[in-house]
Order: structure tokens, then sequence, then C-alpha cells
């Protein structure tokens, strides 16, 4: 096993081949910064590993890190895609923040490697 100061990973044994791996965290919360209320959201990544895989655990770990955090939906959902990348260094990923709504307001946001512009 491989550990980052973000989150584990382990070896991809059919690194020969491309398969999505497809991962829901429905229980995602994190804070308002303007009002320090609780958000709750769902979070979906689904990725094409390359040599490595995310290990589940440590996800959920790093994932629960965002609890006691304030921060804008956006900034978390793009957060998440760029420590994704840096610990696990898929061929694609997307990771999709589903927040439940909020005064009146319901917000996905979507954000993905390689970068449309690349």
């Amino acid at each position: 096993m491989k550990t980052s100061t973000l989150m584990d990973t382990i070896e991809n044994r059919h690194k020969d081949r491309d398969y999505e791996v497809n991962i829901r965290f429905p229980e995602f919360t994190c804070l308002c910064p303007m009002t320090s209320q609780p958000d709750f959201a769902e979070i979906k990544i689904s990725y094409v590993p390359g040599e490595r895989l995310v290990e589940l655990k440590s996800l959920k770990f790093y994932l629960n890190g965002f609890r006691n955090r304030g921060i804008f939906h956006e900034e978390a959902v793009n957060l998440i895609r760029d420590d994704f990348v840096k610990a696990v260094r898929p061929k694609r990923v997307d990771v999709v923040g589903n927040f439940n709504v909020r005064g009146g307001i319901y917000t996905s946001v979507r954000a993905s490697y390689p970068d449309s512009a690349s």
C-alpha cells in the first residue's frame, strides 16, 4: 500500500486495460463559509485508474475531513478533484457534488481531469 498525505492507494493489478471505477459518498457534509450552517451532499467519483487505485477507507476519512470546514460547493468539488489526481494519478476522473437544496437552490458541481482545455 502506498500512502500520501491525502489518501492511500493500492496497486492496480489490471493496469493493462482501461476500466471505470464509480464511487458514491452520500453522506458528505461541510459548512457554509458565510453562515456556518451545514451543507449536505452526495459526492460521486468516477475514474479510470492508472498504476494505482484509491483505498476506500482512506478516501472516506479524507472526505469526512470536510465536515467542520467552511468551504463553498465549487471549491470543495475542485479541491477533491485536485487532491484525488495528486494522490491516485488516474487516467481520467470526474468528481460530482450534488448538494441538497438550501434556500430553494439545488447545486451540482462537476470537475474533471484532464481539463477540457487539455
